[in-house]
């Protein structure tokens, strides 16, 4: 391919990869998202519609308006069937896989029993990839990549998990490289809290917020930070551990090897230990959930008092970041205001009140589904990782 032909291709590539981050874009924004003129834009699309990879749709409420009066512009998006990226969600007790095209629309989903310490995981997600693949009428060509959702920390320049502890079976394995090795496309893999960071920014509650923080509270503790609009890992990959943040210097040994962690106080375990001693040896989480639900006084009192120390070890990440929004999911959140009107009355109390005047706290509306939903727009959103020109073969 000339020169010139590289050119139009990489210009095709940028088009494209504009649709993947947006969803849709009228030809105005495409030209101020690319650098690219108006002309070239139109050519551009004609190609690219010409090819089948592009289609229009009208304008609808609650898409940006630009321009003057007049007939709203149609937008452009990628074509449903021109590729798909598949999520997974790998949790202590199961594991979610999903597809979904280029648009971020969901087209399939599967939640598999086994779970974070099962050592058949990677196996039962393929089989479920290839169901829903056919379910969904596509061939495993269309696939563009793969993002997966771990609890823990991760160790991400080797790409292995950093907690044995945490995950017994997952401990020496490269789930992303195993992927890999079975889908033939680009896996990524990263930690749930940073990937439920990531879909509440680019999907949720933090859309157009570029300093949030998503804490997941569930049988584990953790929090993802968006920073200056971007995930903030940390050298190591462990930023935003808050489960392991100490609480109570005499109190249990957490499996990190330290004593009163957070996790050890104020995740659904401990809760749950607190209240079978009034409510039965059988109770687990749904029953907790349900018992706040009735307004028992007992489990109220519980999470409210979880969060409240959940929001003191907030209140620190407050003042050293300033967030402007910190939202709430995992199982946990489930129980709604206790543990959110918890949360914000620890973090009122230990932060700076010009830190804790400018965070809001709100519930997740992606609910358990944000650390699959951030797998998935961590394939769709990565146009370095995984390349767009590898579509332009694509023939509806």
């Amino acid at each position: 391919m000339g020169t010139l032909g590289q050119l139009r291709e990489a210009n095709r590539t940028r088009v494209v990869d504009v649709l993947r981050r947006r969803g849709s874009a009228s030809r105005g924004e495409l030209s101020q998202d690319t650098g690219l003129s108006r002309t070239t834009i139109t050519a551009l699309v004609g190609d690219l519609q010409a090819r089948g990879l592009l289609v229009e749709r009208a304008a609808e409420d609650g898409d940006p308006v630009r321009g003057g009066p007049g007939r709203p512009p149609t937008r452009l998006r990628l074509h449903p069937r021109a590729g798909a990226a598949v999520g997974i969600d790998v949790r202590p007790h199961g594991v979610v896989v999903a597809l979904a095209d280029l648009s971020s629309t969901l087209l399939e989903e599967r939640r598999l029993e086994g779970g974070a310490d099962d050592a058949d995981a990677v196996e039962a997600a393929e089989a479920a990839i290839d169901d829903m693949l056919a379910a969904a009428e596509l061939d495993r060509e269309r696939l563009i990549g793969a993002g997966v959702a771990l609890p823990g920390p991760l160790n991400h320049r080797e790409r292995t998990t950093g907690s044995d502890a945490l995950l017994p079976a997952w401990a020496a394995l490269e789930p992303a490289a195993a992927l890999e090795r079975r889908l033939g496309v680009p896996v990524s893999v990263d930690n749930d809290a940073n990937l439920g960071a990531l879909a509440e920014h680019a999907l949720g509650a933090g859309r157009g917020v570029d300093d949030l923080v998503y804490v997941s509270v569930g049988h584990g503790i953790g929090a993802g930070l968006v920073l200056g609009g971007r995930v903030h890992r940390g050298v190591s990959g462990v930023a935003g551990e808050l489960g392991h943040v100490q609480v109570q210097p005499d109190g249990v040994v957490c499996r990190c090897g330290s004593r009163g962690c957070l996790g050890t106080v104020a995740a659904a375990g401990p809760l749950v230990r607190l209240l079978r001693p009034t409510h039965g040896p059988d109770l687990a989480l749904d029953g907790l959930l349900a018992l706040v639900a009735q307004g028992d006084a007992g489990a109220v009192r519980v999470v409210a008092d979880a969060g409240r120390t959940i929001g003191a070890v907030l209140a620190g990440l407050c003042n050293h970041v300033n967030p402007a929004l910190i939202v709430v999911g995992g199982e946990l959140s489930a129980a709604g205001a206790p543990l959110l009107d918890g949360i914000r009355e620890g973090i009122d109390r230990g932060a700076l009140p010009v830190a804790a005047g400018s965070v809001e706290v709100v519930a997740s509306p992606l609910g358990d589904r944000a650390g699959m939903l951030g797998a998935l727009s961590l394939v769709i959103g990565d146009t370095e990782g995984t390349r767009s020109a590898g579509l332009a073969a694509f023939k509806a």
